[in-house]
């Protein structure tokens, strides 16, 4: 019988496998499971990238005969539910696990208590809830999107040491240094989606990608805030739509739908999709019922608060540099001393001459 330290250890060994496919694997969640035997660790993996096979099958199909009388350590509820592959909680029976510990219960209504009852008829050992605040850290997105129906949305601002996060006029103004932002594309690469509002979309004419040699294919959906479809056809976003999924999102009011056909057919005729949302909540839950379930607000003053002040903010992500704005500094909507208490700060990361802070509330 493994003691509380030893399923600690092991578990807190398959929430950092689990992260490796974090954003990669479509609307399935990105899991961990580690398998061990006699105090040894037998077979690792994760779900793969796509969705499947699910992480105990992975895991399973390495261990292979090492597996019966093992342990598995599983960062969420294994599934009950046939679907292109058995059930989880079957093949863990089918294997001879005889322990299997668990980080997470799984929402999903198809397994929520299933998976369990499963592997208790098949006579195994079954422990719930080891480390789960860090299991739920490293599902967050897939839980906010199963428990609140919307993406998981992050904050991201790069913050100069004045208080800035731009120039008026002056586009795209580097405020972190290289390591930072290649931090910065590293995470765009783990979301399904990257938003920002007309006034950033405008003033800096961003791609939205990924620009890391290898991973350019990982680059999110883009989304613009466009109440009243003012991106300009010749803008970067629009000129890629047929390469990056580009999304504008009107929000318009009666006096302004005559005014937007055209501007609705030349976007289209461009390769982007026009959405029609009555507000940022109820296009969260359009974006939920898609199958998004990381969106990172990165650019604007105006998009940033409109977030913060609906209250749709789950992390938020504040990149300080040392980098001073002076005259003509756009404000930034908030900063380390604003952040409500409902806020937890579980990480600080140094790039290069840059800090990034990372505050994150619960579920």
């Amino acid at each position: 019988m493994a003691s509380q330290a030893e399923d600690e250890r092991f578990m807190a060994r398959a929430i950092e496998v689990s992260r490796q496919n974090t954003g990669f694997t479509d609307t399935n969640p990105s899991v961990g499971c580690v398998l061990v035997k006699d105090g040894v660790i037998v077979a690792e993996a994760v779900t793969s990238v796509g969705g499947r096979p699910h992480a105990e099958h992975n895991a399973l199909d390495l261990a292979g005969e090492a597996a019966r009388g093992a342990t598995a350590y599983v960062t969420l509820e294994p599934c009950a539910h046939w679907g292109k592959t058995p059930p989880c909680a079957n093949a863990l029976a089918h294997y001879g696990v005889a322990r299997v510990v668990v980080a997470v219960d799984d929402p999903d209504e198809r397994v929520s208590g299933r998976g369990y009852q499963v592997l208790r008829d098949a006579g195994i050992e079954v422990q719930t809830g080891v480390l789960r605040r860090e299991g739920e850290r490293a599902l967050a997105a897939y839980l906010t999107r199963k428990i609140k129906k919307r993406p998981h949305v992050i904050l991201k601002l790069a913050v100069s040491a004045d208080g800035m996060i731009g120039r008026k006029g002056a586009g795209q103004v580097a405020i972190t240094g290289a390591e930072a932002r290649r931090a910065v594309h590293e995470l765009r690469a783990h979301c399904d989606g990257i938003l920002v509002g007309i006034g950033t979309a405008i003033a800096d004419d961003p791609e939205l990608n990924v620009r890391i040699s290898g991973m350019e294919q990982y680059s999110p959906i883009r989304f613009v805030l466009d109440r009243r479809l003012e991106l300009p056809t010749h803008s970067k976003l629009v000129k890629t739509a047929r390469d990056v999924p580009l999304v504008v999102v009107e929000m318009p009011s009666s006096a302004d739908a005559r005014d937007l056909a055209e501007r609705r057919a030349a976007l289209a005729s461009a390769g982007a999709e026009v959405l029609s949302a009555k507000n940022i909540e109820d296009l969260l839950l359009i974006l939920g019922a898609r199958g998004l379930s990381e969106l990172l607000v990165e650019g604007g003053a105006v998009a940033a608060k409109a977030f913060l002040e609906a209250g749709l903010v789950d992390r938020i992500l504040l990149f300080e540099s040392p980098t001073v704005i002076g005259t003509g500094g756009i404000e930034t909507p908030i900063k380390r001393a604003d952040i409500p208490d409902t806020y937890s700060l579980v990480g600080e990361t140094v790039y290069g001459p840059d800090r990034c802070f990372d505050y994150e509330r619960p579920l």
